[in-house]
Formats: C-alpha cells, structure tokens, sequence
C-alpha cells in the first residue's frame, strides 16, 4: 500500500508538503492538461507552465529551508508561504503560470501576516478568498470558464466549510472540482473543443494537492483527463480563437505600482491575454501582441524589466501538434530593444545584463524552449565562447543538433540572422550565417571609467572609447565625432551596408548626423538604424 502522508497543521512543513505534492500532481498531469489546452491560445503548453511554476515556487522554497539550520521546524509559516509565492512570482510562465502565482500570492498576503493565535480554519479560508480576488484583478479582461472561475469557486466553497483545516482545504478542492466540470457551458472554446478549462484543471491539481498535505489522505484520481462531455452554449466564439496576436512577451519587472498602472494601459492597447502579477516593486508581466518590441520599450518606460521571454505562436503550436520545429536560433542580446529585435525575426532571445553574462544553464534552456531539432546558437559576445559550447554540447546530449556561430557583437548577430534560411539544410545555413558574420566588421562606443593606457594612448575618465573588432582604436570627447572616425576607418577598406545600433543614452540627433556621415563620403553604402534599448552599448556599427 503506498505511503499515506500524515495530517499536518497549518504550518511551514505543511506548506513544504503542499509545495512538493503539488509539483508531483503536475508532473503527472501535464501531458493530459497539455492536451486541453484550447484557450486563450491553443498552444498546448498550459500544463507544461504550470509545472515549471510550481517548479520554481517548490526550488524557492526549499532554499529557504535549506538555509534554516534544523529545517521547517526552524522556519516560521509567513516565511514559507512568502518564500512559495515569490518563487512562483519569479518563474512564472504563460497565462495560467501567472495567473497562480497571483493565487498564491494572495494566500501569502493572508498567511504571511503573522497569523499566530488565529483560527487556522478561517485563515485559510481568508487565504482562499484573497487569493482569487488577487487573480482577478491581475487579469486586465477576466474571463467565466477559466481557471479565475474555478479559484472563486474553491474560495466559496473554503469560506462555507466548517470544522479543521483539512475541512476547508477538502471543501475548496470538491468546490474547485464542481466548478472545473461546468467550465465547457461557460466558455465556447471549450464547449465546442468538449474540453474543460485546462488552467482551471491544472489548479483543481493543486488544491487535491492542498488537501492531501493537510489531512494526509490522497485526493481522488484527476477527475478530467483528455475530453469533457460538450455542453451546448450559446456564447459567441471568441476572438482569440481566430488569428490574435502572434507573440507572447513574458518579463519581471522591476517598478513602481504608479508605473505599472500606466504599464497596463499601454500594454492593454498592444494586445491581449494581459497579466500583470506580483506588488512591493517586483512585478510578472504576461501579454500577446504583435510588436514584441513595443511591449518590451513599454517596460523599459516603466521600470527595470529583465528575464524577457519572447515566443512566436507558430513555434508553440507546432509543439501543440507534437512536432519539433525543424530548426532554431538562439541569441544572446544586450539591450530590451534588440531582444526585440531578434525576436521579431524568430530567434529565441536571452537578455545578458551587462556585467552579467548568461550561466552554461541559461543557455541550455533557452536551447530546449527553442524546442526545435536543430539549433543555431549566436553568443554574440567573445567572452561568451566558452559558456555557449558548453551550453551546445549539454543539448548535444539530449539529441539536439547545435552549431556555434562564433559571434562577437550583437551586429554580426543580426547579419548571421538576416541570411538565416530554416528550409535550406542545416550545413548550408550554418556556413551561410557564419560567412555572414565573419564579413561584418563590428564597432563599438564605450565611456572611460577612469585614467588607463590603451592600444590607442592614455585615455581620461569620461573620454568616448572607439573600439573595432574589440579593440580601441580611437579616444574622443563626443560622441558623434568618436563615432565618425571609428566609421572612417571601418569604411576606409570598404562597404555596402552601415548597421547602427544606439544605445539609450545616444541624443535623437545622432543617428541622422551619422546616416548623413556615411552618405555623403560613401554614396553606394546603405545604412540602417535600431534602437538597442536601455542595457545596449551607446553604439553599436556594423559594417558589411
């Protein structure tokens, strides 16, 4: 007979119980939930990001009792649910990813607030309650039918329970399950898929999960796998069924609440599947939209933003048939603006802090999302070299095909990424993006920190740095002239395209002076100019 955990109070180890019981549940269910996945994006991936949430909420929180030195017996309960929540917060993926770590925030909010002397019972049903109220302000359009509706449910049904706490929890779990089966009348993507709410299914998996840490009994099996029984409806479809936007941009963000309220306004006219989660100055945002961009410039108006993720639908529901795209790029980028940039032309994209480069780990994950069986990897940066093979040869060893193209500047990321042809073969494609890179010389504008002996003389704090292929070639005052003489002498040997990439603190005027630079001495050279964003260099040139 299998092992029955025992009955716990409301506390830090029942908490870390729940947390484990949870993941477990989700590991078992993802494949089925996956397959559910009809709404709002038919991407199959909602069971698949709610386990890598509760993955990061269960990894947060075993750090900290790891840190405690006699285990939970040594942490409190506000500092376990607190640890659970932002866990969740920090890892959260896609719609329903977020939208639980809002639920669990609220359970925190409740929890987290030395609850001492207090009625567990009533605490968690409060817990419950502030929980789905949390979620649905999170959500900028709440829809009936999803996983906000099972929570309110759940909520109700904790809040009209009586007796223990194991009482509450088993009433919330019967409540979320009755509201789980209904989900395909409420919503006519699910009623016309003969499908219930996947998030919503995933959630009952979790509060089973809640249950069975508190009471130590083991919840019944799933009660939806596969195909619900079709529920006539009379509701119209709605209109992320048919075409939506073709990204989804995922981010932390690092604000003020002032900000972010303006963040929604301006995020909810890009597109839709709005949610913004989190609070204290740390916030997860969730959104689809056409222009990765604009969201992520968004963000950068707002705050600090940093981990952005951005995925192209087509990808996704190339996995949602099953299918491994044929091949991928990854690349490394500098600045929320070419993050953008990339992922407007298809790669995956990991944002390198500066100072802060991408760990062997990253990188191996950015490779495995990019889901693909072949993957061109472009580190775009020399001091990345060493982490990107080791990043190629751990996908190497889960069967991906992966080529390093030995980029040294995000320019010649974006030269290799102009020529990348997914239909060609991967031999062709690879030499094709490497020839690419290898022909673009790349320049690049940096201020000196303090007094220092360069390739190109002594050089101030202050002085405007020209480097070419990486090193310093000319020492200025100014920016517009330090970056005329580092284009004279990248042009004296020759050229046909100019690509500038100006970083935040780079004056408006300085893009027009430079394209009128190279016209003027170059009539038969073309130029190009992109905003790196907030994290890129002052300037970046690229010249082919």
């Amino acid at each position: 007979m299998a092992h029955q955990p025992q009955p716990y109070p409301l506390n830090a180890e029942a908490v870390r119980t729940w947390s484990s019981l949870a993941l477990a549940a989700l590991g078992r269910a993802r494949e089925d939930i996956d397959a559910i996945n009809v709404y709002p994006v038919a991407d199959a991936d909602t069971g698949t990001n709610l386990y890598l949430t509760a993955e990061s909420a269960d990894r947060e929180l075993a750090d900290l009792l790891a840190g405690v030195t006699d285990g939970t017996a040594g942490a409190s309960l506000p500092e376990a649910v607190r640890a659970f929540a932002h866990g969740a917060l920090i890892g959260a993926r896609g719609n329903s990813g977020t939208i639980l770590a809002q639920l669990l925030r609220g359970v925190a909010d409740v929890l987290g607030d030395e609850p001492a002397g207090r009625d567990p019972a009533r605490l968690l049903a409060q817990a419950l309650t502030r929980a789905a109220e949390e979620a649905y302000r999170a959500v900028a359009h709440p829809v009936e039918g999803t996983m906000l509706t099972v929570a309110t449910a759940a909520a109700r049904a904790a809040e009209a329970a009586a007796g223990t706490v194991a009482d509450v929890a088993g009433a919330a779990y019967d409540g979320a399950r009755a509201a789980l089966a209904e989900t395909p009348g409420q919503l006519a993507a699910l009623g016309r898929a003969g499908v219930v709410d996947a998030g919503g299914c995933g959630l009952v998996a979790v509060l089973g999960a809640l249950w069975q840490a508190l009471s130590g009994r083991e919840p019944a099996p799933e009660p939806v796998r596969g195909r619900a029984v079709p529920v006539p409806s009379t509701q119209e479809p709605c209109a992320e069924e048919h075409g939506g936007p073709a990204y989804e941009v995922i981010y932390l963000l690092e604000a003020a609440e002032t900000e972010v309220d303006r963040l929604r306004t301006r995020l909810d006219s890009l597109g839709d599947s709005l949610v913004v989660v989190g609070g204290d100055g740390l916030w997860n945002v969730h959104v689809h939209v056409d222009d990765p961009g604009a969201a992520v410039e968004a963000a950068v108006v707002a705050g600090r933003p940093y981990r952005i993720r951005i995925t192209h639908f087509g990808d996704e529901r190339r996995r949602a048939r099953g299918e491994r795209s044929q091949r991928a790029v990854v690349a490394v980028v500098q600045g929320e603006g070419l993050a953008g940039l990339c992922g407007e032309a298809g790669a995956t994209t990991v944002l390198a802090r500066p100072g802060e480069p991408p760990a062997v780990a990253e990188l191996a994950d950015a490779i495995r999302e990019a889901h693909a069986r072949e993957v061109v990897l472009l580190p775009n940066g020399a001091e990345l070299r060493v982490v990107a093979a080791a990043a190629a040869q751990q996908a190497r060893a889960e069967g991906v095909r992966v080529a390093v193209i030995p980029t040294r500047s995000e320019v010649q990321g974006l030269a290799a990424l102009a020529v990348h042809d997914p239909d060609g073969t991967f031999d062709e494609d690879v030499v094709a993006m490497t020839a690419a890179a290898g022909a673009t010389r790349y320049g690049e504008l940096a201020v000196a920190e303090r007094q220092s002996f360069t390739s190109a003389g002594i050089c101030q704090a202050g002085d405007v740095l020209g480097l070419i292929d990486g090193d310093i070639a000319v020492i200025g005052t100014g920016l517009a002239e330090t970056a005329e003489a580092v284009l004279a002498r990248m042009l004296g040997s020759g050229g046909e395209l100019v690509t500038l990439v100006l970083g935040p603190e780079a004056p408006d005027a300085l893009a027009e002076r430079l394209e009128a630079y190279v016209q003027h001495g170059h009539l038969a050279v073309d130029t190009v100019t992109y905003q790196g964003g907030r994290g890129s260099a002052p300037l970046l040139i690229g010249v082919e």
